[in-house]
């Protein structure tokens, strides 16, 4: 099945989905990948692999459902492991308490949401809003416990302060490789200034989200913290001696810089052994690593070494469910690869075309909201643009620059289930799928709407 019928099956079965995983109460993991095996069945993926006269190879169903599950776990999954390791061994030892006491005394403690969604903003630049979530969560954990504030905000801003970077400023994979297709490879600091400058209103109207949809939704943890209510002068007297704010910090901040390291070297053309230790040592996997290491040596001068292996198990017990559903998110977005969707959106894009800043806009939402990654959509949607830039009126280098800005805008239009994003933060920030809906995928969709409107403000101006 292809074109209009196969759209309308994959709407049926987004919808089935959601309503299996939050109504029937039927395992995220299973929906999606029988969800997965449908949409592949119905939109033409063969059983089995399929040779044509030209010696192509077209998979078949199971291989492209294993090539799924298993590329995710190439990506993010020892990155989350390591992640959630370095989180464990910082609220072990109080460090993450010392964390949050610092940035407490940076911004008051009458705005954490804002705090640690600017926080999110700037450590996404570059670092992948994945990798960026699990680093940055302890922090946002104690800093609930710190100053009491909605764990679901909180969960919310970082997660959109992350998100608006990802799509919006270089270094980030999307933007640059958007920027480079239509032309503007060269103008890269106007990408980066409009990038930051088209951040605001996502960042504004996510933040006043987050105050609203903190008083309606309730996490895991924040149910558990009102039945064991415990002052948070108690919790540190429960650690003792907490660590240097230096020590808590590094196995955060070193991995952080580590990575943007990678991507310098790679902007100003490094080459020989520099570039070679810094791509090494700012690969994500290698970074966090290093994040872990430092957070043994915590956990020595906090004289817990025994507990590093009953830490290390509980951290693999925790992190397995997050794994197994994240990974059954990216089989679904291989699977609608495999089909002809993707295809056949790109195919009648010329649909959208009048109606200018907003064409490049939607299709690169359908696109994310389609197949769920963020850098596909916008890379795709970039290479639809470029032949169209002149007749758009959109060749010259400013107003290609708010074209990247709004295919950035429709990239993160929206989160859900077939996007590992979504369950990085609704698994570490301890809600259900049903909440996730709520709050992760509306608070992507809210980033887009403000981000697309100011930018249509802007192209009134520079057009």
């Amino acid at each position: 099945m292809t074109g209009v019928p196969f759209l309308i099956v994959f709407i049926v079965a987004i919808v089935a989905m959601i309503l299996m995983i939050s109504k029937f109460k039927i395992h995220p993991f299973l929906s999606i990948l029988l969800v997965s095996l449908v949409l592949g069945v119905v939109g033409g993926i063969p059983f089995a692999a399929v040779t044509d006269a030209e010696g192509n190879v077209t998979d078949g169903i199971a291989t492209v459902i294993g090539n799924g599950f298993s590329s995710t776990f190439t990506s993010i999954g020892i990155v989350i492991i390591f992640g959630a390791m370095i989180g464990t061994f910082l609220e072990a030892t109080g460090a993450a308490l010392k964390l949050a006491d610092l940035v407490i005394k940076v911004v008051g403690p009458k705005h954490p949401e804002l705090a640690i969604e600017l926080m999110g903003w700037v450590v996404s630049i570059p670092v992948f809003c994945d990798s960026g979530f699990v680093v940055l969560n302890p922090i946002r954990k104690a800093l609930v416990k710190r100053t009491g504030a909605s764990s679901v905000a909180m969960t919310m801003c970082l997660s959109a302060g992350l998100y608006a970077s990802h799509v919006f400023i270089p270094p980030t994979p999307g933007p640059i490789a958007a920027a480079n297709t239509l032309g503007i490879g060269n103008h890269m600091l106007l990408v980066m200034g409009f990038g930051a400058l088209v951040s605001i209103p996502a960042l504004a109207g996510a933040y006043f989200f987050a105050k609203h949809i903190g008083k309606k939704v309730k996490s895991k943890d924040e149910l558990e913290a009102e039945e064991t209510v415990q002052t948070y002068e108690e919790l540190v007297k429960s650690y003792g001696k907490l660590p240097s704010g230096l020590m808590s910090l590094a196995p955060i901040l070193v991995p952080i810089l580590l990575m943007a390291l990678s991507n310098v070297s790679s902007i100003l053309g490094w080459t020989g052994a520099l570039s070679t230790a810094c791509i090494f040592l700012g690969t994500p996997i290698i970074a966090l690593a290093v994040g872990v290491l430092l957070g043994i040596i915590l956990l020595v001068q906090s004289k817990l070494t025994e507990q590093l292996y009953d830490l290390t198990n509980d951290t693999l017990k925790t992190v397995g469910p997050i794994l197994f559903v994240t990974a059954a998110g990216g089989v679904l977005g291989k699977v609608i690869a495999a089909t002809s969707l993707v295809n056949f959106i790109t195919d009648n894009a010329n649909v959208l075309e009048p109606i200018g800043i907003f064409f490049p806009f939607l299709l690169a939402a359908i696109l994310k909201t389609a197949q769920g990654s963020s850098t596909v959509a916008i890379t795709t949607t970039a290479g639809i643009m470029a032949p169209l830039m002149g007749a758009l009126g959109m060749a010259s280098p400013v107003m290609s620059a708010l074209c990247v800005m709004a295919i950035g805008a429709g990239a993160m239009t929206v989160s859900h289930a077939n996007d590992s994003y979504f369950w990085v933060v609704t698994n570490f920030g301890e809600m259900t799928p049903e909440q996730g809906y709520k709050t992760q995928t509306m608070v992507t969709l809210v980033e887009g709407l403000c981000s697309i409107a100011f930018i249509f403000v802007l192209s009134l101006f520079f057009h």
